[in-house]
């Protein structure tokens, strides 16, 4: 017998990073909110790597931080090493990576959550929707207690139906040996939704003080690390910990490829679509099988543990493999396995589905968000919650939605992607999706998004009159350098020779002089000083603004340009593997369908918009050569 437990306007069923982020903005906004999860111990847990931040995954973090949601300052508080990558390429791709102390930052987002006004954090099993007139109002838990409410998010990860696999063993579980959801995974088939099975995979983790790591290659953080929050004012830590590099080895190669027939991906024993962009070490040796060697990367899983991730590892191989597999890489030759890697396969909703609002097109008042969209990864998960939580929260206070559009965050350009050409595997961010991204940097998210947080009640006056000094302090620098003349002094001659540019004949405005890669704002400023201090992010801001204003503005003519160039034809003899620029999953899928126009070509689910502009280069070059 059922019993009533409970009135809500939002209902959020999961507490991983998708949930988390979709309770956190419900409240915030006003909505009393329950987030129910299946233990209370996997709040925010990190199944996989022990990490937040990377290409595009980490500009999807600046941007939940400048819409008013809780990852950057979670891992602000709770990292170990703090990293920039591609600092030597240009501000677009620039993307921030830390290491996290996964048990200090689940536990930390935990205790936000329970300190949250307007929200109830539980554990309880959800087994069924309570769906009334057509709409969903509610959900009923395994013990029987309904809960009701105005509108539903679904966050389950990947618990729908979860098992885990390894080498022969096969059992019904979630990630890390947690209870799966599997009357829940009926359910949904019962109200008609399209179910998709997936498979993702983590590596083996393995006792610190049993790495010989003078045998490794030492990966340290930043001397001067950089905040994901744009609230972040002192970091929490001093003292980062370093990760580790090594390669497998030939002795890897001849272990996997002998026990090929024992590997689960290879024997038919998985069912599941795995992500293309993280295969398991199997996986690449036999697609890659001239490479000598891969890169395998050490990280530490915390302060407190000699727990150690193996990154670039995952394997499903049976566990005396796989510890065969680890003794068989430099510096582990007596390494000691703590806990072996696994795959596991999970029930995932096809994503096309959902509106953009990422409602569910059948059941108003269902809304889903993270793994079981159909994406992989902690970030693009908590970008769909975040998201998922400000439209439940609007749709129950009768506002209207919030879509982000594809030349506003990396979070538009995930959900466009999902919900207009679905996925037939787990989905991944790349900095490729992405048509806009020069203007969709890792260093603009406030610029662009923070009006919207402040408009939708995310985003304290506090906070957002500190973002409008900042913009008001940007604008009047790049004023200031417009209005001052530097001459060919023997300061500025110095200056130039110093950073190899080349010397004035005549005079010039700051402002253009900025625009030469070779001189940085702090050049212009050590010789013509303002009057006060200009803080460090509004210096960059300034910079960046001025030394790309150019190639924005042409990117935003290409972009206007393909729109007219929809309807242009392709030859059907076109051979799109000979079109190297093309992703390889654009030149597979093309390929299959054979489009016959551009337009054709741009709804083929897997093709991104920059695969489009690739593909109108290579035709027009194409037809010149034609001609």
């Amino acid at each position: 017998m059922g019993y009533q437990a409970g009135e809500f306007d939002v209902i959020v069923v999961g507490a991983g990073h998708a949930g988390v982020e979709a309770a956190l903005a419900s409240a915030r906004m006003g909505c009393s909110t329950l987030c129910l999860t299946i233990s209370l111990d996997a709040v925010a847990f990190m199944p996989c790597n022990p990490s937040i931040g990377g290409p595009a995954k980490g500009h999807v973090v600046r941007e939940i931080d400048a819409l008013g949601g809780e990852m950057g300052r979670n891992i602000d508080k709770t990292y170990i090493q703090m990293r920039m990558l591609n600092t030597g390429k240009g501000p677009a791709v620039h993307a921030l990576r830390a290491q996290a102390d996964k048990f200090d930052y689940q536990h930390t987002m935990k205790q936000t959550m329970e300190k949250t006004e307007n929200l109830l954090l539980r554990q309880g099993m959800v087994e069924r929707l309570i769906i009334e007139d057509g709409e969903c109002r509610g959900v009923i838990t395994k013990t029987g207690a309904e809960y009701k409410s105005k509108a539903v998010i679904l966050t389950t990860g990947t618990y729908l139906r979860g098992k885990i696999i390894i080498g022969d063993l096969q059992y019904e579980s979630g990630p890390n040996n947690m209870q799966p959801s599997v009357d829940l995974a009926y359910h949904l088939k019962e109200l008609g939704f399209e179910i998709v099975r997936f498979k993702t995979g983590t590596p083996p983790r393995v006792y610190s003080d049993s790495i010989d790591y003078s045998k490794t290659e030492i990966q340290p953080g930043d001397d001067e690390p950089r905040a994901f929050s744009y609230e972040t004012t002192e970091f929490f830590t001093n003292e980062q910990l370093p990760c580790w590099l090594t390669y497998t080895s030939e002795q890897t190669q001849e272990i996997i490829n002998g026990n090929l027939h024992r590997a689960p991906m290879f024997s038919g024993a998985i069912e599941g679509t795995g992500p293309r962009y993280c295969p398991s070490i199997e996986d690449k040796i036999v697609r890659f099988s001239d490479k000598p060697r891969h890169q395998i990367f050490l990280e530490p899983e915390g302060r407190n543990t000699e727990e150690v991730y193996v990154q670039g590892l995952s394997t499903s191989m049976p566990e005396e493999v796989q510890l065969d597999i680890l003794r068989s890489i430099g510096g582990l030759e007596n390494v000691r396995m703590m806990r072996p890697g696994y795959a596991i396969e999970y029930d995932a909703l096809i994503p096309s589905q959902l509106w953009p609002t990422l409602e569910t097109k059948k059941i108003p008042g269902l809304f889903s968000a993270g793994q079981i969209n159909g994406t992989s990864g902690y970030e693009e998960a908590a970008g769909q919650g975040i998201m998922a939580g400000i439209n439940a929260a609007r749709k129950v206070q009768g506002k209207e939605p919030i879509v982000l559009d594809r030349s506003q965050a990396y979070i538009g350009v995930m959900i466009d992607d999902l919900v207009t050409k679905g996925t037939n595997e787990p989905y991944r961010l790349l900095t490729s999706r992405a048509e806009y991204r020069l203007l969709l940097r890792h260093d603009n998210a406030d610029m662009r998004l923070t009006e919207i947080g402040h408009e939708i009640g995310l985003i304290s006056d506090d906070r957002y009159g500190r973002f409008l000094e900042k913009k008001r302090l940007i604008e009047a620098e790049k004023e200031r350098l417009r209005t001052i003349k530097m001459g060919p002094t023997p300061e500025v001659q110095e200056m130039l020779r110093e950073v190899g540019s080349k010397e004035l004949d005549n005079a010039f405005d700051a402002y253009s002089l900025l625009r030469r890669p070779e001189v940085t704002y702090k050049h212009i400023a050590r010789l013509i000083p303002p009057e006060s201090p200009v803080p460090e992010d509004v210096a960059e801001q300034v910079e960046i603004q001025i030394k790309y204003e150019g190639y924005i503005r042409k990117q935003l003519q290409d972009v206007e340009r393909l729109k007219k160039m929809e309807k242009k034809r392709i030859p059907e003899d076109l051979d799109y593997m000979d079109i190297h620029g093309l992703a390889m999953e654009a030149r597979q899928k093309l390929d299959k369908i054979k489009p016959l126009s551009i337009g054709q070509a741009s709804r083929v689910s897997g093709v991104t918009p920059a695969d489009i502009s690739v593909l109108l280069i290579y035709l027009e070059s194409f037809r010149k050569v034609a001609n």
